[in-house]
């Protein structure tokens, strides 16, 4: 009767290897994916602070209808804030103010045809340009029209 007494030797060391590969891939995985819901979550903060001062400046301009409709919240994209201490003046330059604090490089522009408004919102999304549509550029916008 013959016997085998062959010891195996390593087979343990291959198996620790192995899973701690197996588990250095999953932890890294999960790393990822931890980094991509970060910056998408912040993507979402920033179009929800765009959607919300969109509301505010309508929500401003119609607490004052008449000098709205009369063209006194009208601003182009690139100007400065009115320097005057009217109302809508006022709520210009607080909106601008909110709209450059709360987005990067934020800007913004509203324009009027009779009583139809067009909000436009801008801000640069350059930090996640390798994310973005190829050609997409780094200048992402919200619109909002609606009628007073």
């Amino acid at each position: 009767m013959l016997t085998m007494t062959h010891k195996q030797r390593g087979a343990t060391l291959i198996e620790v290897m192995i899973a701690v590969l197996i588990t250095v891939i999953g932890v890294l995985g999960a790393a990822s994916l931890q980094l991509n819901s970060v910056k998408f979550n912040q993507l979402a903060n920033t179009r929800s602070y765009a959607t919300i001062l969109s509301y505010d400046v309508i929500d401003r301009m119609r607490a004052n209808r008449n000098q709205a409709i009369a063209g006194s919240y009208d601003i182009a994209l690139a100007d400065s804030a009115p320097k005057g201490n009217s109302v809508a003046d006022i709520d210009l330059q607080d909106w601008l103010a909110e709209v450059g604090a709360r987005l990067p490089a934020g800007d913004a522009s509203i324009t009027r045809n009779g009583s139809t408004f067009t909000v436009v919102i801008q801000w640069d999304e350059s930090r996640v340009s390798e994310t973005r549509e190829a050609n997409a550029g780094d200048t992402e916008s919200f619109t909002f029209v609606t009628e007073l």
